[in-house]
């Protein structure tokens, strides 16, 4: 999958999986995220380095941040931007997936957005576009969700500079996350020091070891001198059967509080990828408190999405445009 991602000469031509990229390509991701960040705060928030480009947003599954910040960063690259509603589109008259796809490619499209509940989709249709479309995976299944991993990764870096330095705890449902297994992979390709996952054994992953994490089902000994909390949220759409007693049972034993907050240091980040269930997860004294970062991320969304599209449609630096 890796290899089918880059070009030739190694540059991003899909964003499907952070696994196996080298740690080069996801700075280089972060640095020209850097460059577009300053553009929202211009009164045009626009460049035009996708003039003429179209964008099809395709989303099998429900989103808001995702899909929203996808079509804020096309619109700010200057792009068409076109969102297929699915509910209504001819695959739910029976039309296979793949007839839809060459359909959106009749119409000349250069990239497609996909967002859908199972594993690999991104990567099967990245394997029958036509060889000029790129591809970028919003979230499959519970495989992969890279952008938002990369818009975590850019969150930490404006709090903390060194990335080999940080102890980061991600906290919760880590079976069903797609975008934890985003988020480890891309710790470990920045060499973080010590990556830890912290929840019952219910909803971690048989395989977490493999993983290169230290895993910890006690949340105050996990929490413990971390620099950086990852929360997420539980996804019971995804969960087969009853993995935990209750919700209340859950927040009493991994909920992050304040005094569950205090185990960390006084200066760690708390992040959420959204949605918030507060008082399941996470208490809202923490999630608006002044080490949360979570609308930061939500706003890092655009920057690092305007630099990934930029990337895999082949856009040239963008440090002439940005400084326009």
């Amino acid at each position: 999958m890796t290899q089918h991602q880059l070009t030739e000469n190694g540059q991003l031509k899909h964003f499907l999986t952070i696994e196996g990229l080298k740690r080069d390509l996801l700075v280089e991701i972060m640095d020209r995220a850097e460059q577009f960040s300053s553009i929202t705060g211009r009164q045009v928030k626009k460049v035009p380095l996708l003039r003429g480009k179209t964008i099809m947003n395709l989303f099998f599954e429900n989103s808001t941040r995702t899909r929203t910040t996808f079509e804020l960063a096309a619109k700010r690259l200057s792009a068409d931007v076109m969102n297929l509603n699915i509910n209504t589109s001819s695959t739910s008259k029976g039309e296979s997936l793949l007839d839809t796809l060459h359909n959106l490619q009749a119409m000349h499209t250069d990239m497609f957005v996909v967002r859908h509940n199972q594993s690999g989709a991104a990567e099967f249709i990245a394997q029958h576009v036509a060889p000029h479309i790129s591809v970028i995976n919003a979230g499959d299944g519970c495989h992969a969700h890279p952008t938002q991993a990369m818009l975590d990764m850019f969150t930490i870096r404006r709090h903390k500079e060194h990335f080999p330095n940080l102890c980061v705890a991600i906290v919760g449902d880590v079976l069903h996350s797609r975008v934890a297994r985003s988020q480890i992979h891309a710790l470990a390709t920045l060499g973080v020091g010590e990556i830890r996952i912290i929840g019952p054994k219910t909803l971690l992953p048989r395989d977490c070891q493999t993983l290169g994490v230290h895993v910890y089902h006690d949340l105050k000994s996990g929490l413990k001198d971390v620099d950086v909390v990852m929360t997420l949220r539980l996804q019971f759409e995804r969960m087969q059967g009853a993995l935990i007693p209750s919700s209340n049972e859950y927040y009493a034993n991994y909920g992050l509080t304040d005094d569950t907050l205090a185990y960390a240091k006084p200066d760690a980040i708390v992040m959420h990828p959204g949605p918030i269930n507060r008082g399941v997860e996470i208490a809202s004294s923490v999630a608006d408190g002044e080490q949360s970062v979570i609308l930061e991320q939500v706003t890092h969304g655009i920057a690092i999405r305007m630099a990934v599209m930029s990337m895999a449609l082949g856009s040239q630096s963008t440090q002439q445009e940005s400084s326009s």
